[in-house]
């Protein structure tokens, strides 16, 4: 799944983690792949799996691509 990065940091920060996304705005491309990037994602605190929880939860806005 594709991530806008900017939308990632943005819902780090509205949940009060404002290390991690700032780790994330630091560490990670413009555009998130979470196959591909699993291993950034991990690097700056973020698990994949849970990741992908909160975006089929709908954690982000209209900033997700199939």
């Amino acid at each position: 799944m594709n991530v806008e990065k900017q939308d990632l940091v943005q819902m780090l920060r509205a949940q009060g983690d404002h290390e991690t996304a700032d780790r994330a705005d630091a560490g990670l491309p413009d555009q998130v792949d979470t196959d591909r990037d699993a291993d950034a994602l991990a690097s700056v605190g973020l698990d994949r799996d849970e990741l992908m929880a909160k975006l089929a939860a709908g954690g982000l806005g209209g900033g997700v691509a199939p």
